[in-house]
């Protein structure tokens, strides 16, 4: 059963009671990520999120660690670019001590002079390992080509000079500008009391007041290349289209065509790709959503004699999707993406990321069976439809990096699409 409540300064609380469960997993949900940071600021909502586990009013890092730990739980954060969450799953009877620890990191963080420049080397470190990755950095490359010199498109991570330089005063500026109650959910799942939790709530948020931040940049989809020439072992190649945002009509559409294109092995690109021509271990599409655009994503690895071939067999799988795409892959893709979904919320984890995320979007938690409604109502005929109107795009972006100078370029790629 899910239950919500909101705290007269906004604060959102919302819990999924599951009865067969003793843990919970509880957490805070931050409408700030890397998009509502101003362009000086690129990196700092992930510098933010490690600098809260270094310490608190009451607590140190280690402390912060061991009152969690010592009770048997699990304590861990994220940024997007959309949000940041902190949480923690332990045994019921720890719900008040995870939400006390999870609270305070969140609202007390000392920022201390030394720690901030301890953590400013491990952040360091994690964008040297991340461009040390190529199947990782070459995603932030992609979301650049497709949003460039706007919030959308900057690397989460942000650049090392930007996270060299930001200080104590930087980290308040941004806390205060988007760490309020209006700006944040609650979200439990699990053997949850509800009650319970909005009375904890009540105390520790009840008297904090709404910041009431200003809207992020809105994403325009604009498309370019940007291609990294590196003595790699492989090209990575990464090809995106502009999708289908939250609340866009196709959201689902775009998500049955991304899955029978590269949803798994029995899709079309890997089977055309992989298995019929060997040109690649690893190809894959998705669709990711945003507030207000999105993307779809064809990701793959191969030699530097074969990228060009890849490439070439990719958009002639994706015009040819216009035409004869099956009602058996349409089919598969459906009971992939509800199986997806259901195995995807076994966990009060993902219960619980599943509940923010759905009322930050729309204001709402959507019944599983009036998603599994909308998945199957995607018909073969819908999603030709939106093949084709993909196609027709000329704005696709185009990331590349490793050996590539023999790779096709946007512009080729276009050609062929339109051809």
């Amino acid at each position: 059963m899910i239950r919500t409540t909101t705290l007269p300064n906004g604060l959102r609380i919302i819990t999924e009671k599951m009865p067969s469960l003793a843990s919970v997993s509880v957490g805070i949900w931050v409408m700030a990520g890397g998009r509502h940071e101003a362009p000086e600021q690129n990196g700092i909502a992930h510098f933010l999120e490690h600098m809260a586990f270094k310490g608190t009013n009451t607590r140190s890092a280690l402390q912060i660690a061991e009152a969690i730990e010592d009770v048997g739980g699990y304590i861990n954060a994220y940024t997007s670019r959309e949000m940041t969450a902190y949480y923690a799953r332990v045994l019921k009877d720890d719900v008040p001590l995870a939400l006390d620890v999870v609270s305070d990191i969140v609202l007390n963080p000392v920022f201390d002079q030394r720690e901030i420049e301890v953590e400013r080397n491990v952040i360091l470190q994690e964008i040297g390992q991340a461009l040390d990755t190529p199947d990782d950095i070459i995603f932030d490359w992609l979301q650049e080509a497709a949003y460039p010199d706007q919030a959308m498109g900057r690397t989460i991570l942000g650049p090392s000079e930007k996270v060299a330089a930001f200080g104590r005063e930087d980290l308040q500026r941004f806390v205060c500008g988007h760490y309020g109650p209006d700006q944040m959910i609650l979200a439990a799942a699990g053997a949850v009391d509800h009650d319970a939790i909005v009375k904890q709530a009540e105390t520790i948020f009840g008297t904090l007041a709404p910041v009431r931040q200003a809207a992020p940049q809105g994403a325009r989809w604009q498309g370019s290349e940007r291609r990294e020439l590196k003595a790699l072992e492989q090209v990575h190649f990464a090809l995106a289209f502009e999708g289908p945002c939250y609340t866009d009509a196709d959201l689902y559409t775009a998500q049955v065509y991304a899955t029978a294109m590269g949803g798994g092995m029995s899709s079309r690109l890997f089977q055309k790709i992989r298995e019929e021509r060997g040109l690649c271990y690893s190809i894959f599409a998705q669709a990711g959503a945003y507030d207000d655009t999105g993307m779809i994503t064809i990701y793959a690895g191969t030699s530097e004699e074969e990228v060009a071939q890849l490439e070439n067999l990719t958009i002639d799988e994706l015009k040819r999707a216009t035409e004869d795409m099956t009602d058996a892959e349409v089919a598969r893709a459906r009971a992939q993406m509800k199986a997806g979904l259901l195995m995807g919320l076994e966990s009060p984890s993902s219960r619980a990321e599943r509940l923010a995320r759905n009322l930050a979007v729309w204001g709402r938690v959507p019944g599983l069976d009036e998603i599994s409604q909308q998945i199957d109502a995607v018909s073969t005929a819908d999603v030709r439809a939106y093949a084709e109107k993909m196609i027709v795009q000329d704005r696709a972006a185009l990331a590349l990096y490793g050996p590539a100078q023999a790779a096709p370029d946007l512009e080729g790629l276009r050609r062929r699409l339109a051809a």
